[in-house]
């Protein structure tokens, strides 16, 4: 066996990415963690990315918890448009929310910096949907990789962000850019892929991640009442969240299927019986909690995966 190659991945979902803030807050205030020297890289999707990028600049994690408590309303504030009523049908069109305010307050994290001036190797996927590919960002960690070197990191995470029906896409040179997590909300397998490719050329058994979510919601449509939610205008919103729900859970169980066994696949998440939406922020006190909670019950694997070594 060689050394250990230590991989961090965070899901998407919106607001409830303070659920994988606080518990990266916690392991780093109780187990005295330095991410970006800790992980060889880092990956993130739409929520996750805006941690995984703070991460990689070595931006303090408390203040990305205090960014989903105190900024979250103003982030998730109504579009003036989506107004439904009889004479404003083009509301039915429009992205719930507009993006002017995250990418002020990304501005605000992450400055001018770019994808070549990361501390911590970086991934984050996003959607081309200009031209039906998927589209992964990735810091200057290999004198190839020229795409994105001159990226600002603020672009790409809220590109990633850029959940369909939620937020318009975001245009990133001459690509149309949308949310990562139509095809990769779980980014641990994109992680996985690239740790094992040609640029690192990992053994599989090399490999520890550290995969942490956001939440998986059990319901979001009543079988009694479906068809009064799946017109133009309702069905979307609930949709987006199934598929990113399906996504993450398939994945958690590829990973799982490659890396065989349990130690070099860490999962911290919580299921709820109810939708798990990304723009509720009147649940922020209770993810925190939730986040507490799983933390407190993970402690003894939490501590097992870091004795492993880099």
């Amino acid at each position: 066996m060689g050394a250990v190659f230590k991989i961090l991945a965070i899901d998407g979902g919106g607001i409830r990415g303070i659920f994988a803030a606080q518990i990266l807050k916690r392991i780093k205030d109780e187990l005295k963690i330095e991410f970006h020297k800790e992980f060889n890289l880092i990956a993130g999707t739409s929520t996750g990315s805006i941690v995984a990028g703070g991460l990689a600049i070595d931006y303090p994690i408390e203040s990305i918890v205090s960014l989903y408590k105190n900024e979250g309303e103003k982030i998730f504030q109504r579009n003036y448009s989506d107004r439904l009523n009889w004479w404003n049908w083009k509301a039915l069109l429009a992205s719930k929310y507009d993006s002017a305010y995250l990418k002020k307050t990304l501005n605000g994290i992450f400055k001018d910096a770019t994808l070549s001036q990361t501390k911590a190797k970086l991934i984050i996927p996003a959607s081309d949907i200009s031209n039906g590919n998927v589209f992964v960002f990735k810091s200057n960690y290999d004198p190839n990789f020229v795409r994105d070197k001159d990226t600002r990191i603020a672009d790409a995470v809220l590109a990633s962000c850029s959940a369909p029906t939620f937020f318009n896409p975001h245009r990133v040179k001459e690509y149309l850019l949308a949310d990562g997590g139509l095809w990769a909300n779980n980014p641990s397998l994109v992680a996985l892929t690239e740790a094992m490719g040609r640029r690192f050329n990992i053994p599989k058994d090399d490999i520890r991640i550290l995969s942490i979510g956001t939440g998986i919601g059990k319901k979001y449509y009543d079988p009694k009442d479906y068809n009064k939610n799946w017109g133009l205008g309702r069905w979307g919103v609930g949709l987006v969240s199934t598929i990113m729900n399906l996504q993450s859970m398939n994945v958690d169980n590829i990973v799982r299927f490659i890396l065989s066994e349990p130690d070099r696949f860490v999962r911290l998440n919580y299921d709820t019986d109810c939708a798990a939406a990304l723009d509720d922020i009147r649940v922020v006190d209770n993810l925190i909690a939730r986040a507490d909670k799983k933390f407190t019950y993970s402690i003894d694997i939490i501590k097992k995966f870091f004795k492993g070594g880099n």
